[in-house]
């Protein structure tokens, strides 16, 4: 057991972390499409979300890391087949050289091992099967029924929830989007030449998230190993993998001051720390840097939630504030919401950890130039009631003369 006791061994685990997540670096994927092809690879997944008050956290995360990146790009990656769409902890864009590991999920909910839908009509699974098999690729709108009103997303009309059962049991795959709409297929027209399609087992499965979390995250916990994974038989294997690599000592474990275990590569605080970035970063809820809140209050000491699943009289800092990352400190939070019509990006509240001084206003407001364009937006509008508003105000001021 390594105590992490000084503030200058704790930013080295912090820059560590940060540096393997691509947040230290102003390129370190490369630019463009290939660059997000890289970086999906390398994180291991993308999150896929709904909200799209501010641009989508799929495309928000991929933005924070590879210059040059449009959004049209991970549908460009999709229908070329480098990358898949499939659950993780969530939905998610996921490498397609690692498709197998999204075979144990797909088998258990076939068997009924899993539930994705209590009582799936197989009757008509079968018949959008067939469909899709004769007819080619189809969207849930090409299978349009005369139907009563529906209550909400848990009452999708029953063909939606035959391709989402196809598709969450590996019969269908997500061949493209139109818009955010998926495109299915069958898996076999999907998937490309060459694929390893064997089923791991939890012990290969195990292998894979501890290799790919330690370069992702550079330091990874027991409990962040497995996330949101309910497999029994796979949180088994890691913890006896994690236990061995510890024994023969290619594992060292690691505790700074919140208290909370870390596991790193044995050699990993022995390289030189990396530098971070002069640039304040607006990151997405959803980014992989923070979407793990344990792991981000005990190695950053930032108590984050996102709060558009809270009742409004209940927010403390808005509906989907994002955080603000300044070297190597999460330094606040920022709730802002991007008006397409009137190419409008409105920052509704500020709140910041510590008091700020010139230097962080100035490089907020550079980022927010760079994040606005990002929306699409040509105006950015105050209307947060902070005490840092005024000179925020004048700091973008600044930028235009």
């Amino acid at each position: 057991m390594i105590d992490i006791k000084s503030k200058t061994d704790l930013q080295r685990l912090q820059r560590l972390a940060l540096n393997r997540q691509g947040l230290t670096q102003s390129q370190p994927f490369g630019r463009g499409l290939q660059g997000a092809r890289k970086a999906v690879e390398h994180l291991g997944y993308i999150q896929i979300d709904t909200i799209s008050v501010v641009e989508r956290a799929h495309h928000h995360v991929l933005y924070s890391r590879v210059p040059g990146y449009q959004p049209e790009m991970l549908n460009k990656l999709l229908r070329e087949q480098h990358i898949f769409e499939y659950w993780s902890h969530a939905a998610a864009f996921l490498p397609i050289r690692d498709f197998r590991f999204s075979l144990p999920y797909k088998h258990a909910i076939k068997s009924g091992q899993v539930h994705w839908f209590k009582t799936p009509d197989k009757k008509l699974m079968r018949e959008v099967l067939a469909r899709i098999r004769s007819d080619g690729p189809l969207r849930s709108r090409d299978l349009e029924q005369a139907s009563g009103k529906r209550a909400g997303w848990w009452d999708w009309k029953p063909a939606k929830k035959a391709l989402e059962q196809l598709y969450m049991q590996g019969d269908l795959m997500v061949a493209s989007r139109e818009g955010f709409e998926k495109v299915y297929d069958l898996s076999e027209r999907v998937l490309p030449e060459g694929i390893d399609t064997r089923n791991p087992t939890p012990e290969a499965f195990a292998e894979h998230l501890l290799n790919q979390q330690l370069a992702c995250h550079g330091l990874v916990t027991l409990k962040g190993l497995t996330y949101l994974r309910r497999d029994t038989a796979l949180r088994t294997a890691m913890k006896s993998l994690v236990a061995a690599r510890l024994t023969e000592g290619s594992l060292d474990e690691l505790r700074p001051p919140s208290g909370e275990i870390f596991f790193a590569a044995h050699d990993a605080l022995d390289h030189k720390s990396a530098r971070t970035r002069s640039e304040l970063q607006i990151l997405s809820p959803f980014d992989n840097a923070v979407i793990q809140r344990d792991r981000l209050k005990a190695l950053f000491d930032f108590d984050y939630q996102i709060e558009c699943y809270v009742p409004e009289a209940k927010r403390q800092y808005g509906y989907f504030c994002l955080p603000l990352l300044y070297r190597n400190t999460f330094v606040g939070r920022m709730d802002c919401k991007a008006h397409r019509k009137s190419r409008t990006l409105e920052i509704k509240a500020l709140h910041f950890e510590q008091n700020t001084d010139d230097a962080l206003l100035d490089a907020l407001a550079a980022t927010l130039k760079r994040f606005s364009g990002f929306q699409q937006c040509d105006v950015i509008e105050l209307t947060a009631r902070s005490a840092v508003t005024q000179p925020l105000r004048a700091a973008l001021q600044a930028l235009d003369h």
